[in-house]
């Protein structure tokens, strides 16, 4: 079989460890004509702010880009479902031309009549950032005459990538923390960050930290609730998961109200069991929090263990080819696959930085790949060329033949 080739303009994002010296291009913007994986502004934006359950979240464009809408992030609720309705004020030629100000206004208030939000979302497109309406004029009458907070996101896809998405999702946030009361809120308390209740695991890990004897005030933002970030300035301590989303957000917090911030992740025993044990020794002079932690983390691995060992016995010498969002959650996951034997060949991110991606570096076997920003050809390309080396190695069929079976992906 031949090489599939590839684009020498992205071969500066793609680094073979062993080979050369590490010099990793990123924070760029995708190669025009190499289907990137990574998604634009507004698509970030939106991954952070959707998942508040009780807001409206209307885009102010075209209707195309309403296509990105919950069921492509399923953030479960358990409550109110407003995030599942996307709403488009649907600009067309004419709205462009003249501009789409009455058409924002009035969707406004007929969806918040309607539908009776605690606040809503304004997101930009790439058609606002071009004939220049004044979202933010629009979002402050809207706020005053219905009494609820309406907020810009200026999200124009065209601005940057994802990762500007995130930041603009967290500004926006920013103008809704510390509008609430923060009375009856504990000593010991925490906002969890970064968190976006795909499959429901914010119910478990919030769980977890309240058996420690921990409040939690607020998650960001999974089955979130206006309120409960209205009031998240009350937090003793923000524990940010995903930082390339919310990190933004826990700085504005530190600089605004003084509270502090600790980077976790919850992928893997191991990196569960450290979160839970950072926010206990955060509150150091509670001796019992780290009590119960220890008591819930011995009896949560004493549950599991077992099965564990079923898993690495039947999934050991595989390999896994990991490509992510954010680059922090590739690091616990090669530690994760690693503890049932499984070795990583490859490791790529849409938004990772360059320390990102010294840290994978360092975690990385020599020969793993290491991509920035990669493409589905590109991905496709090193899984069919890891395979076929191995199998080279073991002497088990010709370079071209591939079994699924062999990969965990």
């Amino acid at each position: 079989m031949n090489s599939i080739p590839i684009l020498k303009e992205r071969k500066k994002q793609i680094y073979h460890k062993g080979e050369g010296v590490f010099d990793l291009t990123c924070d760029t913007k995708s190669l025009a004509g190499s289907v990137s994986q990574r998604a634009c502004v507004f698509c970030g934006s939106r991954v952070v702010l959707y998942p508040i359950a009780d807001a409206l979240h209307l885009i102010h464009g075209p209707i195309g880009c309403a296509s990105y809408t919950w069921d492509i992030r399923g953030a479960l609720s358990s409550g109110p479902e407003l995030h599942r309705m996307s709403f488009s004020t649907d600009l067309r030629e004419r709205n462009i031309i003249f501009g789409g100000e009455k058409k924002l206004y009035a969707s406004l208030v007929q969806l918040i009549d309607t539908y009776r939000p605690n606040a809503a979302f304004v997101y930009c497109t790439c058609i606002i950032g071009i004939i220049g309406d004044d979202i933010d004029s629009v979002c402050k009458r809207v706020t005053e005459e219905k009494g609820i907070p309406v907020l810009p996101v200026h999200s124009e896809g065209f601005k940057g990538t994802k990762k500007d998405g995130y930041k603009a999702a967290c500004e926006s946030l920013s103008m809704l923390v510390g509008t609430g009361s923060i009375e009856n809120i504990g000593k010991y308390a925490i906002n969890i960050m970064g968190e976006f209740n795909i499959a429901g695991e914010a119910w478990t890990i919030k769980k977890y930290y309240e058996n420690m004897g921990i409040e939690v005030v607020s998650v960001f933002t999974g089955d979130g609730r206006v309120e409960n970030i209205k009031r998240s300035h009350g937090a003793s301590l923000n524990v940010v998961q995903c930082s390339g989303s919310i990190l933004r957000l826990a700085q504005i917090m530190e600089e605004k109200y003084g509270i502090p911030y600790i980077r976790v992740s919850y992928f893997g025993i191991d990196d569960m069991s450290k979160a839970l044990y950072d926010v206990a020794a955060h509150f150091k002079d509670n001796l019992e929090i780290m009590k119960k932690t220890k008591e819930i983390v011995r009896n949560e691995i004493d549950a599991i263990y077992p099965d564990l060992l079923r898993y690495k016995k039947a999934l050991s010498g595989k390999k896994a080819a990991i490509y992510v969002g954010g680059a922090f959650k590739a690091f616990s996951m090669i530690k994760a696959l690693r503890s049932l034997g499984i070795d990583v060949v490859l490791a790529g991110s849409q938004t990772g930085n360059k320390d990102d991606y010294e840290v994978l570096r360092d975690m990385c076997d020599d020969g793993t790949v290491i991509l920035d920003d990669a493409n589905p050809l590109e991905l496709s390309k090193y899984c069919i060329e890891k395979r076929r080396r191995s199998i080279r190695g073991r002497g088990k069929g010709k370079a071209y033949r591939i079994q699924v079976g062999d990969w965990i992906l």
